[in-house]
């Protein structure tokens, strides 16, 4: 009983509408328009680095509906594609999917942040586990995006991501 206590306790934490009064404002369909460059590492539950990536993106939007194709390339030479489609549902909220993702991504912005969720099967070796995975975006200056991820089994926390995002100009 006193684990149960424990746990739903850590349930509170931060909500996306405590960023409201935050600057810049992020809107997502802007940022999300063009090419963009990301750097990113991988941590287990001891906050080892497992893996690093740099990832190339470009985001298109035709009415309430984008696409951002994602191109992983990992420093142990792996490589991934990840195309999503992200529909803007209301003014602060959207739904995505992709092809890896299990069932429906959900988000929603307020100011300089955004916080966007979804599950997904990982290869662990030889192992597939389901994981959850807590996004929290925060726009910064300069056009820089961090990404913190929070990839939980069971509602614990087993390994974080962290992603820096800069939008490009168009000609590069």
């Amino acid at each position: 009983m006193g684990l149960l206590t424990f746990l739903s306790g850590c349930a509170g934490g931060p909500k996306v509408n405590d960023y409201q009064a935050t600057q810049p404002p992020l809107d997502l369909r802007s940022y999300f328009t063009g090419p963009i460059k990301a750097w990113g590492l991988v941590q287990d539950y001891t906050g080892k680095v497992t893996r690093r990536f740099d990832v190339e993106m470009i985001g298109t939007w035709k009415g309430d509906t984008g696409t951002l194709k994602e191109k992983f390339v990992y420093y142990d030479g792996e490589t991934q594609e990840r195309t999503w489609t992200i529909k803007q549902i209301a003014a602060s909220q959207y739904e995505g999917s992709a092809g890896d993702i299990i069932g429906t991504a959900t988000g929603h912005t307020a100011g300089n942040a955004m916080r966007w969720a979804y599950a997904m099967d990982l290869d662990v070796g030889e192992k597939t586990y389901r994981i959850t995975f807590d996004d929290w975006m925060f726009l910064m200056n300069d056009g820089v995006l961090i990404n913190r991820s929070y990839l939980k089994k069971f509602g614990l926390t087993v390994g974080e991501l962290t992603l820096f995002m800069q939008k490009q100009d168009d000609n590069e």
